[in-house]
């Protein structure tokens, strides 16, 4: 989304389940600021630290540099003034203090694009993503593919026994799901899975 008018700031959202390209696309509209020569600032949570420390990295290994943030106001207080692009990864890490940080930041003429999370691993609406949709002026919807059945994906499956809100990880701790074989919490087939020892396949009767 390119608006062209005036000195005026605005919110977009990028939201879905896990490794369905949210972090590849906020990557891609940034990269896009930059190249329109825009002053560009991108946060993360210091919490994600699952492929670099630094950097937003989308499943996919695209990268862009970016500065780590303990909580939504360390925003406001590493942001450069000259800033005109804010981008902000993985927001749900940062919680709801984030609303009136974006807020804020698009009243003062920022253009902030966010990328997070909808539904947890129970399915239900993930903070601060679904406030931030009623803020936004653009909201992209991203799916991914379901690793059961292969239709698209709306869900985050949690695959390690964990009832915490937030558990950092990414393939092998979590799969998208799509409505029909996503299951709220761990999957009981994968728990089963787990415990059940592997037995080598017997061969089949000769043909």
């Amino acid at each position: 989304m390119d608006f062209v008018s005036g000195n005026i700031g605005w919110i977009e959202v990028i939201c879905g389940p896990m490794f369905s390209g949210k972090s590849e696309e906020l990557i891609r509209r940034l990269r896009r600021a930059l190249i329109a020569r825009r002053r560009v600032q991108v946060f993360k949570p210091v919490i994600d630290d699952r492929y670099s420390d630094n950097e937003i990295v989308s499943h996919g290994d695209q990268r862009m540099r970016s500065e780590v943030v303990s909580n939504a106001q360390d925003i406001l207080d590493k942001l450069d003034w000259r800033t005109q692009v804010v981008g902000i990864d993985e927001p749900n890490f940062l919680g709801a203090d984030l609303i009136e940080v974006a807020n804020q930041l698009a009243d003062s003429g920022k253009q902030v694009i966010i990328a997070g999370l909808d539904t947890d691993y129970m399915g239900r609406p993930f903070a601060p993503i679904p406030e931030l949709l009623a803020l936004a002026e653009s909201i992209t919807k991203t799916l991914a593919i379901c690793m059961r059945c292969g239709n698209p994906a709306k869900h985050t499956q949690r695959l390690v026994e964990s009832t915490d809100l937030i558990v950092v990880g990414a393939a092998g701790m979590y799969e998208a799901r799509c409505r029909r074989c996503f299951e709220p919490g761990v999957p009981r087939q994968e728990l089963l899975e787990f415990a059940r020892p592997r037995i080598p396949a017997q061969p089949g009767p000769l043909a």
